[in-house]
Formats: C-alpha cells, structure tokens, sequence
C-alpha cells in the first residue's frame, strides 16, 4: 500500500527555514497505530493527516510521540499542499478537527490565514518549578488549555533563553511558551515541550492562540507582527479577533513522495 506525503516548511517564504511539517491526504481514516508510527518515523515536530468530507477537511495532527488537540504549522501545511497539489480551487479551506473544531485558512496571494480559537489563559504563581525550567527568570506566569505562557524582560533573554528540559517535563501540560516584547517586531517566543518529543519546536501556530491575546492587551493594538526566535526562525502576521485569531504566513515545498505501508 502506498501513501503520497509531502513536506512543507511552515511560516517562511524559503526553504530550509520555518517549521518542517509532513503531510498525508487520506481517502480515509487509517488507523490511529499506524498514524502513529507514521509520524514517529517521520521524526519532525508535527505530521498532519487529513480527509475530506464533502466540503470540508477533516484534520488530525501527530507529533512522534502522541496526538495533540491542535497544531498551527501542521495547518498551514496542510493547507499549502490542498491549495497548490490537491486541487482546490477556491481561496478558503474549511478544516475540521475532533479536538479542536472548526479552523479556517484562507489563501491572499502568498499569505496564508489561519482562523483559529483564541486560548482562554489565566495568570498562575511563579513557583519554584516554574522557575527552574530557564535560565533566566520570568516575571510573569500564565496557564491556557495546554501550555503554559512565561513572559520575560526583554528579546535577548528568548534569544539567550537556556531551557532545562527535565524541569519542562514534570510541568502539567504540553510545553511552555516564552515570550518578551520584540525589538524591531511587536513580540518574539519560543515553544518547548520535550514531553511530547520536541525539545525546541521552530514555529509554533498553536501557541499564538495565546500569544496574540496576551500582546494584542499589553499593547492595545489588534494587528501584530512577531518572530518565533528558533534556529530556522518564523516570520507571523497576526490578528486579534476576541474569540478568534488571524495567523499568517507562507509555505515552501520541500519534498513529494509516497510511502510504502507494506
């Protein structure tokens, strides 16, 4: 049996930079095993599977150790190869996903546009734990559906941000957001979550749920700009839509292939 795959590096217009995610168009569902060992011979942070229903794609995201309720390069990937490979011919996608419920990636030139969820995210303590987990202490701590967001002073400390990932791991949750106000951009971040098997993820869609929200507030502006600060870097155009938000960016095509299953 064989099985098409793409991948597509997410969040930049070049190869080689951004979030490498892979991609598997469906004609149905295979099982959750299977999916699983996909994704863990992969190896990337993220490999998405999709099948459609009528109009719509229904969506699941895999990294290589478990499935996580909702990935935004994965999407955006996605999205690329429907719109560019799959032949969809209209300037919208409707996504569906069991765990997260509807998205949207509307296509405007190069950009892409995720709509997503906004995160619901409460200040927490900043424990002794929470501390532990960097070199640098945050001043500020919050808690959202799955990850928690720690805000610090300034842009060198992401750059320089040192995670100490055992500490990371005994955290409740998926993986921590850093983030500071950006010197030549509205913000920059950081994501880790070695619990799920990625140490550093390079651009995390996800975590601008909750990045947008929190910024769009500290900074009474609805349009931002923001740069995930990994090895590969990501480039994000952001909106604030109270219950939702817009985040855009390009795909590059890097590989086209099949899997043999058997």
């Amino acid at each position: 049996m064989k099985q098409r795959i793409y991948q597509i590096d997410a969040f930049t217009d070049k190869v080689f930079s951004g979030n490498p995610a892979a991609v598997c168009p469906l004609d149905q569902w295979l099982d959750d095993d299977i999916m699983q060992k996909i994704a863990m011979e992969n190896n990337l942070a993220e490999t998405a599977f999709y099948v459609k229903k009528d109009n719509q794609y229904q969506i699941r995201w895999f990294t290589p150790l478990a499935e996580v309720d909702l990935c935004g390069h994965a999407t955006l990937a996605a999205a690329f190869v429907i719109f560019n490979y799959e032949n969809h011919s209209q300037n919208i996608i409707h996504f569906y996903s069991p765990k997260s419920g509807a998205l949207q990636v509307a296509k405007k030139g190069e950009l892409l546009i995720l709509n997503f969820p906004t995160d619901i995210f409460q200040q927490v303590e900043l424990s002794k734990e929470i501390i532990d987990c960097f070199n640098f202490k945050p001043h500020l701590a919050f808690k959202g559906k799955t990850d928690y967001l720690l805000v610090f002073d300034n842009e060198d400390e992401i750059r320089e941000a040192i995670p100490v990932f055992d500490s990371i791991s005994k955290l409740e949750g998926r993986g921590i957001i850093i983030t500071a106000k950006g010197d030549k951009v509205d913000f920059v971040s950081r994501f880790f979550a070695p619990k799920f098997g990625i140490n550093e993820d390079p651009v995390t869609g996800s975590a601008h749920t909750t990045l947008i929200p929190y910024w769009a507030k500290q900074l009474g502006k609805i349009e931002l700009t923001a740069i995930q600060l990994s090895g590969r870097k990501g480039y994000l155009q952001c909106k604030y839509l109270n219950d939702r938000v817009e985040i855009g960016g390009q795909g590059k095509l890097y590989l086209f292939g099949e899997i043999y299953l058997k």
